[in-house]
């Protein structure tokens, strides 16, 4: 195919040696699979973005360190130069994931490098060679569903035990490779200490995947890995290889406003009794 502008500098400077196609296309890449000597990989174009789409972006930039402090005054005051580098610090914060995440030993695409607005990655590729299908793209035994659940929350967890939630995690960001499952699409990566909506990213990310693969296994439909990994990690008791059960007791008493309006009424009676008592 005919090159990409973006792609020709890296041709140029010998990152990659051809641009075979393009992969998928969405509102904030485009994805094109490239050679890259003997090795077949993808490169991820990341697009330029309207100011108006910062405001989606808030929730998750949320506690993210920024280079210097007239950087976070520039971003704070939305001006030009502010606006330009939130821009940049929205596409680094996928490469700077994906580095931690492989050393962490998280199974997401490998990272070759970042050129201009351009990650070059590992391609994730199904038995056959071909690009892996999402998670929400095939058809799964019970007993593959369940596999695929414990691999994917032992993932989720060996995130979050470095403080990263990945804030979007669905049936469309996980790839199923030939050696399973793979996350992917990093770029709103959550600060997990830092972030006030982290807790409710975890559970949507988490309670995300049990209703994908719940659909195969139902028994999964009743698990609460996400409340139980949280109450470790605020614990600091969270580890990469903790091993959660899925069961944790929610606190019945908070939600039970009958049983408290009841002790109310009877406190009340109670005083009124004390009251009349002291008055006879």
């Amino acid at each position: 195919m005919k090159t990409p502008a973006a792609l020709q500098p890296l041709i140029d400077d010998g990152v990659i040696d051809e641009v075979i196609r393009s992969l998928k296309s969405g509102k904030e890449a485009t994805v094109y699979v490239v050679r890259s000597g003997a090795h077949t990989r993808c490169a991820k174009v990341y697009r330029n973005m309207a100011q108006r789409s910062f405001q989606r972006r808030a929730q998750y930039q949320e506690g993210r360190k920024v280079r210097g402090s007239r950087q976070a005054r520039a971003i704070a005051k939305s001006s030009r130069f502010g606006r330009k580098e939130q821009e940049a610090s929205w596409k680094n914060a996928e490469v700077d994931a994906l580095y931690k995440l492989v050393a962490a030993g998280v199974r997401v695409p490998r990272p070759y490098g970042y050129f201009n607005d351009t990650l070059v990655m590992e391609l994730v590729t199904d038995a056959a060679g071909h690009p892996a299908p999402r998670l929400g793209e095939v058809d799964l035994t019970p007993e593959t569903a369940r596999e695929y659940h414990r691999f994917l929350i032992q993932q989720i967890v060996r995130m979050l035990s470095i403080g990263l939630i990945h804030g979007d995690l669905s049936a469309f960001n996980v790839l199923v490779s030939h050696d399973g499952p793979v996350i992917i699409d990093l770029p709103q990566a959550v600060n997990a200490a830092g972030n006030n909506g982290a807790r409710a990213m975890l559970e949507r990310d988490v309670n995300n995947i049990r209703g994908t693969l719940g659909r195969f296994a139902p028994e999964l439909v009743a698990t609460e890995f996400a409340r139980e990994m949280w109450a470790r990690f605020e614990q600091g008791e969270l580890t990469a290889e903790s091993k959660l059960t899925g069961i944790f007791a929610r606190d019945e008493m908070t939600a039970d406003a009958n049983g408290v309006l009841l002790a109310v009424e009877d406190a009340r009676e109670e005083a009124l009794r004390r009251e009349l008592g002291r008055q006879s």
